[in-house]
Order: structure tokens, then sequence, then C-alpha cells
């Protein structure tokens, strides 16, 4: 797979204009008046773009150096001045920042993901243009899904000659386990995306073709919701087509190939992702929320019994037909890449009974080499009896001895490619090496032809891009995506992505810093109107609408969980050492030791700090610097630490959160971060970092709404609400552990700290007014069953929650169990004499934070971890 942004290559010419400086400006003054305010804006974006560079095609102006029509008219219906192009962009650019929008780095430090990259003005493509693509996509794609079909059949074109056996048989592309396995329908390619450019002849050129797993789907949805939203005149007057119909239409093709699977049940269907880690994951979270399937990765699979089944905190749910987004040999570690922890071991042998139906199907690598693309003419003229409507470039397999020797004296004005997959491996561009380099070139070639391609470079076409109040000419390449209907034949997506280089002259590249654009089809028939929204549903699609919840998605939620409630929890006692360190003077040393002891098991500081009562300067600095430190470096999980794994938590289940949710969870950390740290000064004291915490409080109380309030009350929201529980049960008996044990429940500022802790001092003096008296607290922290934050309430919600949860192997008594039966299983009169019930309090702490920590085991091993000997799986 080449994903969106890998390399294409082109040449540019050096830059031949003047400065931008240097550009006249447009003077509206200097038209004659009464002209018409689009025309008056269509001669200012004529004024204020710089040419294309000779030798490319301008997709602005045409030959008489006037717009194009297509430009003409949106500059017409642009509804405001050139100028508000800038404010467009902002918008364009905060949004993208607030939605989340994100695309991997490889190649910076840890693989960072940064914002996506959208220009405003959008690569526009007129009627007759589009004609042409559509029509040579289209014959593309059945082109390369018949030569699949005979390469895993009868193999036709191998022994007739038309395509070496070498690029077949020996690239590792082509799978031998599949031979002889036709997918259901014959279509090895739902979804095929081929990179195009356009020469300086205005010729539309295929420079590569994806068919594993073409990436960028989701960034070509996102790309148009964004940019039309900013022209909605335009957009509408200009009969742009829309994109939803040609979604719905490859989820309905999977659905219809997957029936047989699924014997007469709803077939259902998942989006196979590589993980978060993945350059595009953003694409493969936003791709399968909007088509309304749920996101799996390999571990969330497992093949019994040549079936390929979803585990789900529900048990095993089967699975019928996969859009995956990983490469062939990753797909499964069994057969094929052993080192592959992405795959699902078996998957081969379930595709060989028929059981399930994988889009694109596995071993369509090998049509990605460039060598293929060479004998695609005879190749369509002899199967389609047709020729190529788009043309590749000029290709040279040099494993062929009369290509290389056609094209060896032309070496230096080739672009040099690797025939077969390497690592590392950048395209090597002819023209830029010297007399030196071409010799050693040719040699390494002569000594290894079948490994190296050559083919003809082509100078891309240049379309505007709007920076600093000009519009700048770019090379851009368009990618376009043929769609299987299911019916032998391919619809064209009205639109795709136009990647543009990083500046004029360079690669277009997204992970160079490359950048992308809408891309507008302009129809001259009526434009779609469909939407996603199904037409007719029946009973037993209501059903199926209740998406399992994935073991590893429960997972996820469980801990997103503990995390929210372990950061409030380390909050509290930042805000209680705030409080003491205040009241210094007056604090016991009891006071100081249970703090700190609490401090250091929370992750405040490290283990070892000096504690209160011995050096409170040391402790303090101490924990000022663990509280920003999000990579926990001195050993403290300290605030910062809990945000960041929060807002990582929030990544993994970006199809399940609402995207205000998703964007809080992810500016906790950074902004908390930036709040404690202005200008990257750290506060002396930490009463310095009262009003960031304060503000992190009011964020957390957000949080706690989003949860509880806006997620749906399905297996994941209830595993989400026990791991607060959970977390909460454990937090808070370490709170009493703390104190009773260090002998400090008896001061008013000790009444006072826990009363913090627990976020219940309103509740107490509500109740209590200023008693001061053991009963009173232990009545108000542990007993009282309408107080959330008691641990009579947290048991009472935990039992209930778990009685809700799935029941898996085993009746959720084995999980009630672990837990008192009602109450906290201490009679009140016990916990509450001033004689002994410290002891007893200490004792029941103890006994409650075990079994938290025990009950978060059994949870993980029931529901997450599916390591019972033998399962129950769900019918199919």
């Amino acid at each position: 797979m080449m994903a969106v942004g890998a390399c294409s290559i082109a040449i540019f010419r050096p830059w031949m204009h003047k400065n931008m400086t240097s550009l006249p400006l447009f003077d509206a003054d200097a038209l004659p008046q009464g002209r018409p305010a689009g025309a008056v804006v269509a001669a200012d974006l004529l004024a204020r773009a710089r040419a294309a560079e000779p030798g490319h095609h301008d997709e602005l102006r045409d030959a008489h150096g006037r717009l194009r029509p297509v430009w003409q008219q949106f500059a017409e219906h642009l509804g405001g001045p050139l100028d508000d192009l800038s404010r467009r962009q902002s918008v364009l650019g905060q949004q993208i920042i607030e939605d989340g929008i994100t695309y991997n780095i490889y190649s910076a430090p840890g693989g960072r993901s940064r914002p996506w990259s959208l220009e405003v003005l959008p690569m526009i493509v007129g009627p007759q243009d589009w004609a042409l693509i559509e029509r040579g996509v289209s014959q593309r794609a059945a082109l390369l899904n018949t030569i699949l079909q005979d390469v895993y059949g009868p193999q036709r074109v191998l022994k007739d000659g038309l395509l070496p056996a070498a690029l077949v048989l020996g690239h590792p592309g082509y799978l031998r386990g599949l031979q002889g396995v036709q997918p259901p329908g014959g279509i090895h390619l739902h979804v095929l995306a081929l990179d195009l450019v356009r020469g300086d002849d205005g010729l539309w050129w295929v420079v590569s073709q994806r068919t594993q797993a073409p990436s960028g789907l989701g960034y070509v949805m996102q790309n148009r919701l964004l940019v039309s939203r900013q022209f909605p005149e335009a957009y509408r007057a200009m009969n742009v087509q829309h994109l939803a119909s040609s979604y719905r239409r490859m989820l309905d093709t999977l659905s219809a190939l997957a029936e047989p699977c699924a014997a007469g049940q709803t077939p259902r269907l998942a989006l196979w992702t590589p993980g978060p880690y993945n350059e595009t994951y953003f694409e493969h979270a936003y791709l399968a929320r909007y088509l309304g399937i749920p996101l799996v990765e390999g571990g969330d699979l497992i093949v019994r019994d040549e079936r390929v089944y979803l585990k789900t905190v529900q048990g095993l749910e089967p699975l019928h037909g996969l859009l995956r987004r990983l490469d062939d040999d990753f797909c499964d570690p069994l057969e094929l890449r052993p080192d592959s922890t992405l795959g699902v071991p078996g998957l081969l042998q379930a595709i060989r009974a028929g059981n399930v139906v994988v889009a694109n199907a596995l071993g369509t690598g090998f049509l990605e080499s460039p060598a293929i693309h060479g004998f695609l003419p005879a190749l369509s003229r002899t199967l389609l009896s047709e020729d190529l409507v788009l043309p590749s470039l000029p290709t040279w397999w040099c494993g062929e001895s009369a290509a290389w020797q056609a094209v060896a004296p032309q070496l230096g004005q080739q672009v040099i490619r690797s025939t077969y997959p390497r690592r590392g491996f950048e395209p090597v561009i002819g023209p830029t090496l010297t007399p030196e380099g071409l010799k050693l070139w040719r040699e390494r070639i002569e000594r290894e032809p079948g490994t190296y391609t050559a083919q003809s470079f082509v100078p891309y076409s240049q379309t505007p891009v709007w920076s600093q109040g000009h519009c700048s000419p770019r090379g851009a390449s368009l990618r376009v995506y043929a769609l299987a209907d299911g019916m032998g034949g391919w619809q064209v997506l009205p639109g795709g992505m136009t990647r543009i280089a990083s500046r004029e002259a360079g690669p277009v590249s997204m992970q160079r810093g490359g950048s992308s654009l809408d891309t507008w089809v302009v129809t001259q028939e009526p434009v779609d109107s469909f939407s996603m929204l199904p037409q007719h549903m029946r009973l037993e699609d209501l059903v199926q609408r209740q998406r399992p919840v994935a073991s590893r998605t429960g997972e996820n939620l469980f801990w997103m969980g503990r995390y929210t409630e372990r950061a409030e929890q380390q909050l509290r006692l930042v805000q209680g050492l705030i409080h003491l360190l205040g009241d210094e003077d007056h604090a016991e040393p009891v006071v100081l030791e249970a703090m700190s002891a609490l401090s250091e098991g929370l992750g405040l500081v490290p283990t070892g700090t000096p504690t209160l009562a011995q050096s409170p300067r040391v402790f303090e600095r101490a924990t000022l610097e663990a509280l920003t430190d999000v990579q926990a470096s001195q050993g403290a999980c300290s605030l910062a630490w809990n945000l960041n794994t929060l807002g990582r938590s929030a990544q993994l289940l970006r199809d399940r959160l609402s995207p205000e949710h998703d964007r809080l969870l992810r500016t906790l950390c950074p902004d908390f971060v930036a709040r404690m740290r202005p200008d990257e000064v750290a506060p002396v004291a930490l009463g310095g970092g009262r009003d960031a915490l304060e503000h992190l409080a009011m964020q957390l109380a957000a949080v706690t709404g989003a949860q509880s309030d806006r997620m749906t009350r399905d297996a994941g929201w209830r595993l989400l609400t026990v791991g607060r529980l959970v977390e909460r049960l454990c937090g808070y008996a370490a709170f009493l552990q703390a104190f009773v044990q260090h002998g400090a429940c008896h001061s008013p500022l000790s009444f006072d700290l826990l009363l913090m802790l627990f976020d219940s001092a309103i509740t107490f003096r509500a109740r209590f007014q200023r008693r001061l008296e053991w009963p009173a607290l232990v009545a108000t922290v542990v007993l009282d069953e309408t107080n959330p934050r008691a641990l009579a309430c947290v048991l009472r919600r935990l039992r209930t929650e778990l009685g809700k949860l799935p029941v898996r192997a085993g009746q959720q008594g084995d999980l009630l169990a672990l837990l008192p039966w009602e109450g906290v299983g201490v009679a009140p009169e016990v916990l509450a004499a001033p004689a002994n019930g410290e002891a007893a309090v200490l004792a029941l702490a103890e006994r409650l934070a075990d079994a938290g920590w025990r009950l978060s085991d059994e949870l993980g091993h029931r529901y997450f971890a599916h390591a019972e000997p033998t399962e129950q799986t769900m019918s199919a």
C-alpha cells in the first residue's frame, strides 16, 4: 500500500519569475465603474496569481493568459473580496485543530502526528476533463480486476507472455496460498486508487496505482465538508457533484457480497485498521464512523472453525466482511509475515473457505509494481479489446533485455524506480544525477536489471494556492478512486484528493510537508442529492444498529474511566497540599506524614522524596516538577502524565466519542501544562498554579458530564463507569488508610483535608455543621449511600453496574462476590465507635482496596483477554 503521503516525483524547472513583491497589485479603482462584483474578484484573482512555471500546465490560466472557465465561475461566486481568503484559510485551520484531524509523520520524533494540511482553494476539474478521467479510471479498474482473475485462475496472460512471470510469480505481492481462489463475485478490487498528473500538453497520465488498501477516502470526505462550507455559494452555483452516494454504494456492495457468508442473516462488516500509529489512522476512525461500521484492529479478531469473529465484551460475534487498511503481508502471521502483530492468524484459510469477504482481496500487491505499467497497453487490447483511455507514463522494465537496451541511452532523462517493494528506496531522478552518478546507476542496473524500472517523468501541472495575499502555483497530483458496484462495473468517485508540493519546486508528498486540496468535479448533470441514511430498514436492521463493543474498545473505555477518576483524585490532592502549605505552621506532623504518603502513593512525587515534615520546600519543588512532567521522567506519574494518557485513550476511541468530548480530552494536558508554565516558566510555589488547577477542575467536570450524559448506555459505557468506580474505590480507600494509619483524623485541619479529598465538604457541613467528630466523618465518607463520594455509595453503584454487564464465562455473582453484599459489609456502629472505630475503618479500607484491584484483574480476564479454554460463540 502506498499511503496518502507517499512521494510522487515531479521535475520542476527553476523559478523563472521575479520576487512576489514585484508582482503588480490589483487596483479596483482602475476598473470601469459599475462592473459586477464577481468580475472585479475575477480580475483581482488573475492579477494576484503568479503564472505557472514554463513547461508546466497552468490549471488557473488558459493559453491566452485568461482565467479558465471553471475558475472564472468560481471567482464570480466567491461571496466576498479576494482578501477574505486569508480569513477563510484561518477558519479552516482552526476547524482542523478543533476536529482533531491529524496525519502521522513517521520521520518525526516518535512518529508524531500533526494537524492535517488542507488549503482553502479547491482543485477544480471541468466536465470534459472529468468525462475522460471517469472513462479511463473505470476501464483500468476493469482491466486490473480481469488480470487478477486470470493470474489466480488459468494464468493465460503468463502462458501467452503478455506479462513476464518474474513480475508476478517473483513479486512478494503474489500470494501462492490463494492460487485458484476466486473471491465472491469475482471482485478482487473493491476500491482502486490511481494517482494522475497532467502534463505540460494538458493530457492526463497515470503515475501509479494502489491496489492493496488504498488510503485517503476518509480525508476526501473530510476535505469536502470543510472546504465546501467556506464557499457555499460557489459550491451550489458551480454544480459540484456530491460524494455520499459513492460511499453508500461501496458499503452496499461489500454487504451484498458478504450475504452468502452470513447464512441468511444481515452481514456484519468492520473496517480493519493497523492501529493508532498508522500515518492515516484518523481517516480510518472517521471513515468507520461515517460508514457506520466498527473500527477493529487485528487483535480484535480471531478465526475459529474457518470463520472470522470479533472479540466483544458480549463474546465472539461473527464478521462477514472486512474493509481493510493494511497491506497483504501483515494480514496473516501464519501464512504471510510471521512477525506481524497486526494480522489475524488463520485469515487466509477463512478466505479460502469462502467465509469472509476482504476488500480489497489479498494478493493484489504485484499490480502496484511500476513495471506493470509498460505491459498494460497490450493487455488492454487483448483482454478488453480496447486501447487505454488514460495512458500510463512510458515505462521500461529493465529485466527485459530489449527494454533495457532501448532506455539505457536515455537513462539520464528517466526516473529510476524499484520494481519490487524495497524499504527506504527512493525513486532516483535521472536529470539530477552527475555523470559519475549516472554511470554508477547504469552499472547497478546491469548487475540486477530485473530489480529496476525506468519511467518517463512529466512536469506536473500547477494549481493556485492562496498564500500571503497572493496565489502561488504548486505542483499537483490527483488521486481518484474507482469503487466496484458488485455487478461487474466500477463507479468513479466524483472527486478525489489532490496533493500538492510543499514549495514551488519539490516532490508531491504529505510525508515531506506537502498539503492537500479538495477536488471539485463540475458537472452538467443534476447533482446527486443522495444521503448516507438508508431509505428502508427492516426489523433485524434495528438490532444490527446496536453495534457490538469490541473487547479492545471496552478495555480502552474502562481505562479511560480509571484515568479520569485518577486525574480528579490527583487534582484534589494537589489542592489539598496547597491548603496544607498555606497553613503549614498549624499542621501537625502526622497530617504532614499522611499527605506525604498519599502524594507518593498516587504518583505526585517520586519514591523516596523527603516528606513534608522532613523538608517541605524540597517536597514542594518535587511536586511542582512532577506536575507538568508528561513523560514521568523522574518516576512520578503525576497530573500531566495522567492527562496525557487520558488524551491518548481518546485517540484510540475516536469512533465512539463526540467531537467535543474528543477535543476536550485531547486538550487537557497541553492546556494544563501551558497554564502551569506560561512563557515556559514554572511557578516557584504550588500556590502559583492555583488558577491552572481551578481551570483543570472545571474541564474535568465537563469531561465527567460528557461521560455521564453524552454517551450511549451500552456495555462500553458501563465498563467506563465501572472503571471510574473501581478507581474511586481504590483511591478513597487509600485516602482513609493514609490518614488512619498516621493517626491524622482528629484535628480541624485533617477533617478539612479528608473532606476535600472526598469532595464532600458541602455535604458534611450541610448535615453536621462544624461537629468535627469521628462518627460524623464516618457517616459522610463511608456509610452515606446518597453521597456519590462515600464508599457505601460507590459499592452500591458498582454492584448495580456489574449486574448489568454482559454475562461471560460464569455468572455475574462471581464478580459481585468480590464486594460486600450490601452496604460496606461492616455494621455502622462498629465503624463509628469512638474507641475502636478507626481500626475497623482501617481494616475495611484495606479489604476494599484489595477488592478493587482483584475486581479490575477479573474484569480484564473476563471481558478483554478472551482467555477462556472454550469460548461460547454467538450464532451467525
